[in-house]
């Protein structure tokens, strides 16, 4: 396990935050969340990992008894020059919930050391696929990854097209730009996970499906 430090955000409901997730109690993530520094951020891209947090009790006298751990999902950015410069480049800096703070350490603590790891996330259901946009600008939210959790590159397909690479528009938010076809077709997808692994949801969406739908998929 590797040192890194974390606090409690201030806010005690989570909000959606860089990775696109919206509200994150609707979206399945909870409070089981962090804000992650850049050094951990990269630009988006871990949005989605899985990370194991303890406490470090030769670091802070405010650990909680037993030292039990917390896993915790990416969904945030914690940005540069905030407040106390805890998420400066290059710290390794996570900002938890509040209630995954108090479930490591003693309110009081403040800021506390962790040892930190990835873990592979355990999901319920599989992948779920939110369509936004407009004919012209299909935009897919990727929520609830299983596995490595985070997404490097999304495909799309209608049932009459072979598979399309989208663009990632921000976190977890991918695009497809310039192609009217989509709509009337069955929709597949496949996502790329970190850990190299390919997860195909074929035919996840019905040829009448609509914008602002979600959809479920395969899980890794």
């Amino acid at each position: 396990m590797r040192l890194s430090l974390v606090r409690s955000q201030l806010q005690r409901f989570p909000s959606g935050g860089a990775c696109g997730y919206g509200n994150l109690y609707s979206t399945g993530y909870g409070t089981n969340t962090a804000a992650l520094s850049s050094a951990l951020f990269n630009s988006g891209l871990t949005c989605g990992a899985c990370y194991e947090l303890q406490c470090d009790s030769t670091g802070s006298k405010y650990c909680l008894p037993g030292n039990p751990s917390i896993t915790i999902t990416a969904t945030n950015y914690c940005p540069q020059n905030s407040l106390g410069g805890w998420c400066d480049a290059p710290r390794q800096h996570f900002d938890l919930a509040h209630p995954m703070f108090v479930s490591l350490a003693q309110e009081g603590g403040g800021v506390i050391p962790v040892n930190y790891r990835r873990v592979p996330c355990v999901k319920k259901g599989g992948m779920r696929f939110q369509l936004n946009g407009n004919p012209w600008f299909v935009l897919v939210l990727v929520t609830n990854v299983g596995g490595a959790g985070d997404v490097q590159q999304l495909y799309i397909k209608g049932d009459k097209t072979g598979w399309y690479p989208m663009k990632r528009n921000w976190g977890q938010m991918w695009q497809l730009t310039g192609n009217s076809n989509m709509p009337g077709q069955a929709l597949s997808f496949r996502a790329v996970l970190s850990d190299g692994t390919n997860v195909e949801s074929m035919d996840v969406a019905p040829a009448n499906w609509r914008f602002s739908q979600l959809f479920e998929g395969s899980q890794a």
